[in-house]
């Protein structure tokens, strides 16, 4: 039944939708490729403006022309989103998708700069919009790693979550026993700054800008730069292990004509997020 609500909801679509979402979404059409080729160029330029503006030489001899083209990329990816929105038969479901997210705050900061000064700066946001290209010229093996990579991280984040409060627990003692045996006159004036000691000596970043004086403290200060090695290892394994089950499902890179999401399985009939059919 759920099959012939789908068969009947996309006869009921109207053509000029269907034939947008095919331009918009997809890129295996010469249409589709010169779409999102543009749109690559678009956002290339866009950014370009924004990054030239902030160059107080550039602002003062051009700043006008360059607002002006930010005004107008804002212009079109206003359009280009509405166009998206339009295109797919579950609007909400794209609209509060990832990508969907990126390309509504691509647009957004243009207009909030009429009441924040400055706040079009945020319009570098656009450059996540780039990582398009990787579907659109046929760069699949790339994009395929790249989701690989992204459900490895999304299945090991609650176990990334309990190491993390180990860390933390880890360095709130470690700076306290700092405090106690440095004290204010080397330096460990508060309990909080021993901590961002500990924070910096366990991730082996080590700034130097406070350094333990007693042997006691040096030899608490060269345990935890050990112990920063063992850190570094954990969450790595994690998402290796991870990474080794994610690569057992592989998925294509077709967009759901109804929320225009990606990442289905390849003997999938449906989308897995709105049950749009495929």
């Amino acid at each position: 039944m759920n099959r012939n609500l789908q068969d009947i909801n996309r006869k009921n679509w109207p053509q000029w939708r269907e034939r947008m979402h095919e331009i918009i979404f997809e890129a295996d059409t010469p249409e589709g490729k010169a779409f999102d080729v543009a749109l690559l160029w678009a956002i290339f330029i866009s950014v370009l403006a924004v990054v030239l503006e902030s160059v107080a030489f550039l602002d003062r001899e051009y700043g006008t022309w360059l607002r002006w083209i930010e005004w107008g990329f804002t212009a079109v990816f206003t359009v280009e989103y509405v166009a998206r929105v339009l295109s797919v038969r579950k609007p909400l479901r794209y609209m509060t998708s990832f990508y969907g997210i990126v390309d509504l705050l691509s647009i957004i900061p243009t207009y909030v700069s009429l009441f924040v000064m400055g706040s079009q700066t945020l319009l570098v946001i656009r450059v996540i919009r780039l990582l398009r290209v990787f579907r659109i010229f046929k760069l699949a093996r790339y994009l395929g790693e790249a989701k690989v990579l992204v459900t490895a991280l999304k299945a090991s984040r609650h176990k990334i979550t309990v190491f993390l409060g180990f860390v933390v627990s880890i360095t709130v003692i470690i700076g306290t026993l700092m405090y106690l045996i440095e004290g204010r006159d080397n330096g460990f004036t508060s309990i909080p700054k021993s901590i961002y000691w500990a924070i910096v000596t366990l991730t082996t970043v080590g700034y130097g800008d406070i350094s333990p004086q007693t042997p006691l403290g040096q030899f608490l200060a060269s345990c935890v730069m050990v112990l920063g090695y063992g850190v570094l290892a954990v969450p790595t394994g994690i998402v290796s292990v991870e990474i080794a089950h994610a690569q057992k499902n592989a998925m294509i890179n077709a967009a759901c004509p109804g929320c225009g999401k990606e990442g289905h399985e390849h003997d999938a009939s449906f989308c897995k997020y709105c049950g749009t059919k495929l």
